[in-house]
C-alpha cells in the first residue's frame, strides 16, 4: 500500500482523468513506430522518457489501488503534471490526429481524441 494514503487519495482522481487509455490500449500503442518516433531520447539513443513512462503506467494500471507504493504515487504525480502541461500546448495549425503532440501524450497514457 502507498506509504501515505492521503497522497494517493489526493492524486487518484487527477490520475484517472489524465490516464484515459486502458493497459491494453497503451501496450498496443507503445508497440507502434509512431510511439517510438516521439519524445526525448536517452543520451545513448535508446528509449524515450515518455515511452519508458508508458511502460510504467501499464504496470500501475494493472496494480490494485491498495498495492500501490509510494514510488507509484510519485510517478502518478509526474504523469498528471506532464499531461496537464502538454495539453496546454495544443497545436493550433496541425492535424491533431497524426501530430507529435498527440503521440507524446499517448506515450503518457492520454489520448486527447478520446
Amino acid at each position: 500500500m502507498a506509504e501515505n494514503q492521503h497522497d494517493l487519495d489526493e492524486i487518484w482522481t487527477q490520475w484517472k482523468d489524465a490516464v484515459n487509455m486502458s493497459p491494453s490500449q497503451l501496450e498496443a500503442w507503445l508497440d507502434t513506430e509512431e510511439s517510438r518516433s516521439v519524445g526525448q531520447k536517452e543520451p545513448d539513443g535508446g528509449e524515450s522518457v515518455g515511452h519508458r513512462s508508458g511502460r510504467r503506467i501499464i504496470g500501475i494500471l494493472r496494480t490494485r489501488r491498495d498495492d500501490l507504493t509510494g514510488e507509484d504515487v510519485e510517478h502518478m504525480r509526474k504523469v498528471v503534471g506532464y499531461v496537464h502541461r502538454h495539453l496546454a500546448q495544443k497545436p493550433s495549425k496541425e492535424d491533431i490526429e497524426t501530430s507529435k503532440w498527440r503521440y507524446s501524450l499517448m506515450n503518457w497514457g492520454h489520448d486527447p481524441l478520446t
